[in-house]
């Protein structure tokens, strides 16, 4: 195998591990809204499960759960084939690594959605929930009453509970956008080397 591929690969490998051990763990030893504070009202581990997208989004049921799992498995296709592409062309080394963590947090969700509903038997093939349980909730009060539409309303930041799945994916989102112009500007391709991780080993 090339050593270009070993980094990216491994990266993602070691994310979708450390994200199944969490979640198994967090389902072998914590019941269903049960939290343990780590940084006292301001985070914490909060058991959860949602049916739908990333941050406890859903949309459209049962059917709309298939769809999602289904386009999950698609994207992973597309996200494989171009993290390929990206290493066989040799495209920004950052950009890879960043493609990789979004893989990795697709793969990791998809395990969920696919497989935890046979594993713990409680719904079919492509219908399991999948588990979250970081919760940062850093901003609590309420909105004064001269601010329009959500005025005396509380709020909360960071309200979504996520996963290490969901963190991979949104890492390598926001590097792509905040380094977009450095990963996709005109290089002159690399001459292989020695040293280079683009030969064989």
């Amino acid at each position: 195998m090339k050593a270009a591929y070993t980094k990216p690969f491994l990266t993602a490998t070691f994310i979708i591990l450390a994200d199944q051990i969490i979640k198994t763990w967090v389902r072998a030893h914590m019941y269903m809204g049960e939290e343990i504070r780590f940084l006292g009202n301001h985070g914490m581990l909060h058991y959860t499960e949602n049916n739908g997208m990333a941050f406890g989004m859903e949309w459209g049921g049962d059917a709309g759960k298939l769809a999602l799992t289904l386009f999950r498995i698609f994207a992973v296709c597309g996200i494989v084939y171009s993290l390929i592409y990206l290493i066989k062309h040799k495209y920004n080394r950052g950009l890879i690594m960043n493609v990789a963590l979004i893989l990795a947090g697709a793969v990791g969700n998809i395990i969920d959605s696919t497989f935890y509903g046979i594993m713990y038997k409680y719904a079919p093939l492509f219908h399991g929930r999948v588990v979250d349980m970081f919760y940062f909730p850093l901003l609590r009060g309420t909105f004064p009453s001269w601010v329009p539409v959500w005025g005396n309303e509380p709020y909360e930041f960071f309200r979504p509970v996520f996963n290490l799945a969901d963190s991979a994916i949104c890492v390598g989102v926001i590097m792509i956008l905040i380094y977009q112009k450095r990963y996709f500007k005109h290089e002159t391709p690399e001459v292989p080397s020695p040293n280079s991780e683009m030969v064989e080993e």
